[in-house]
């Protein structure tokens, strides 16, 4: 008879009030929870499922008393269809190729990193990390992760995403690109690679995190159509009605 040990309880904590990094003004709660162990990777998608997103083996997300402001949204690839603006990014970096390599941080990552944070988000905390808070950050993983790197033909990094593969879908963790080439529409470039991508793995969706319709930085997220959000519990359709002004609450449904 084989013994197996009983499955651990899953501990979820709530952290106190901070503002808000994407609306001016408001505060922001988390629900996180450790992911860890040899189930982390099932852990990690029934949690993305959910509405969570990862950071570092942490799995969070936002339980803000007086805000619904977070809505998760992922692409359903195999119905996506590229509009205009997006089939016009597509030929403006066709040259463009994607290269999956490990998630490992090397100095021409991080020295791109730190201009797009200085450029973009000169603000932010992440403007002000190190090398060491970068690599951990790509490589501080329990789950399968890669570095997806966007090169020119022989030539150097223009931008990167950050990946993490679940069981039914691809998910940007976090991504970066050349700020002088903000022309080319690099990050969303990197989102049309990994539909693309995830369409080729038989995969059925890519993970965006969080639409924010309020934040400039985060609004885009709802132009890639069609696409689902979050919404009681349930993923559904994104809809016209949705990208209004709105009072209807969104919260991701607890993993359980």
């Amino acid at each position: 008879m084989t013994y197996k040990s009983p499955r651990r309880p899953q501990f979820f904590y709530t952290t106190a009030p901070l503002p808000c990094p994407y609306v001016p003004g408001r505060t922001e709660r988390k629900v996180v929870t450790e992911i860890a162990g040899p189930e982390a990777d099932a852990l990690h998608d029934r949690l993305s499922r959910a509405g969570f997103r990862r950071s570092h083996n942490i799995a969070y997300a936002p339980v803000c008393p007086s805000c619904q402001a977070c809505v998760p949204i992922r692409i359903p690839v195999a119905r996506f269809v590229p509009d205009r603006t997006l089939r016009r990014i597509a030929r403006a970096n066709a040259a463009s190729e994607g290269f999956e390599v490990p998630a490992r941080a090397t100095t021409e990552q991080f020295q791109l990193f730190q201009r797009y944070q200085q450029a973009r988000h000169g603000e932010g905390d992440m403007a002000s990390m190190s090398f060491y808070d970068y690599r951990a950050m790509v490589e501080d993983t329990p789950i399968t992760t890669t570095m997806v790197e966007f090169r020119d033909p022989d030539g150097p990094l223009l931008g990167a995403c950050l990946t993490d593969r679940l069981g039914d879908g691809l998910s940007a963790v976090y991504s970066y690109f050349a700020p002088e080439l903000a022309r080319r529409s690099l990050g969303t470039y990197a989102v049309l690679w990994l539909i693309a991508r995830a369409k080729a793995l038989g995969l059925p969706y890519v993970y965006l995190g969080y639409w924010v319709p309020e934040s400039r930085k985060m609004a885009y997220k709802a132009r890639f159509r069609p696409s689902e959000i979050l919404s009681g519990g349930v993923w559904r359709a994104l809809t016209e009605a949705d990208t209004e002004p709105r009072t209807e609450a969104f919260w991701p449904q607890s993993a359980g």
